[in-house]
């Protein structure tokens, strides 16, 4: 319990000045970076950003009509930028499509410099589904972006040989609930219809948002430990604030009023949610030898998470371990 009371504090409140904002990023001439979820909230300010410093971004998202809409709004912000946007579709909550997703991609590009898994939902209204009948939460948090960064591993491993080793990156979103809302160990188990082990937690929608979040932490490990140093890839997860984003929709109608007006006061504006992502993605001082699996904080420092999630994630069958094997089995069909 102390634990969570120091990481609510600390990520909450007397937060320091963000070391990494779009007065002080370099110019991003020739990168290239493709942002999950961005034709709103903070993934809209992040590709904003980048794209204000030239870099070419790809708007990844379901809804094409919106997101070519939040293009022509970020072309408007910065005129003189020599970047480019693109428009990826990108549903995370069927698994039929993400591989013609990540095709698509792979036709028309042959870099990656970031990939930031930022798309997310946060406590739908309870028994929502994805399209393969799973919970809609596991599947758009968990599944979805494991199966869509395992396709995209190649192209950022080819990358990654002809940049500045640690340069090239993927990173997670993870939130103050993988402190707060995850159980302990982060995942909880059960048997699936088929017998063999399954997330369990469906039943209970803010757990199991906590457990998707835990999740994203334990993916940036793990596939820091399987992947990133053999690609020179960097692999890291990261809480970017509590922010007064198009996340919070489903949120009002699940909790008492005085929480919510409690949770309001508590909110930052969506910008600072982009300092931390941009300072995941692109600060220079992050590192492979010390910073591969590492665990980012607002609005842009190195952080930790709780022990016990800590000790998951370094056991050789920990529940970093077993979460991956557990998306390699479900999402086998459809790579």
């Amino acid at each position: 319990m102390f634990y969570k009371l120091r990481a609510f504090w600390s990520q909450s409140f007397g937060i320091p000045t963000p070391p990494l904002t779009e007065k002080n990023l370099p110019d991003q001439t020739g990168k290239v970076f493709l942002v999950t979820g961005s034709n709103t909230g903070v993934g809209y300010q992040v590709a904003s950003i980048l794209y204000a410093h030239n870099a070419k971004v790809w708007v990844a998202a379901r809804t094409e009509s919106k997101a070519l809409a939040a293009i022509e709004d970020i072309k408007k912000e910065h005129p003189k930028s020599q970047g480019k946007l693109e428009f990826l579709y990108l549903n995370l909550s069927d698994l039929t499509t993400i591989k013609a997703s990540a095709e698509d991609f792979l036709s028309r590009e042959d870099k990656l410099h970031w990939l930031n898994n930022n798309a997310g939902v946060m406590t739908p209204p309870p028994g929502s589904k994805g399209a393969q009948g799973s919970d809609l939460t596991y599947q758009t948090n968990i599944l979805g972006p494991f199966l869509f960064t395992k396709l995209l591993l190649p192209i950022l491993k080819r990358t990654a040989e002809n940049e500045p080793k640690g340069s090239v990156r993927v990173s997670w979103a993870g939130s103050l609930a993988v402190d707060l809302q995850s159980p302990n160990g982060g995942a909880v188990w059960t048997k699936g219809k088929d017998g063999e082990e399954t997330l369990d937690g469906e039943k209970d929608n803010r757990l199991a948002y906590g457990v998707s979040k835990a999740a994203n932490y334990f993916f940036g490990t793990e596939f820091g430990k399987r992947f990133g140093d053999r690609d020179g890839v960097l692999h890291n997860s990261y809480n970017p604030g509590n922010l007064a984003s198009e996340l919070q929709r489903h949120v009002a109608a699940q909790y008492p009023t005085f929480a919510i007006w409690l949770l309001h006061k508590l909110l930052y504006p969506v910008i600072y949610g982009a300092y931390t992502e941009i300072y995941s993605g692109l600060a220079p001082e992050l590192t492979l030898q010390k910073d591969q699996g590492g665990y980012i904080i607002p609005w842009g420092r190195e952080g930790s998470v709780r022990p016990d999630l800590i000790d998951e994630a370094k056991k050789e069958s920990g529940q970093a371990s077993r979460l991956f094997e557990w998306c390699e089995r479900v999402t086998k069909e459809f790579a």
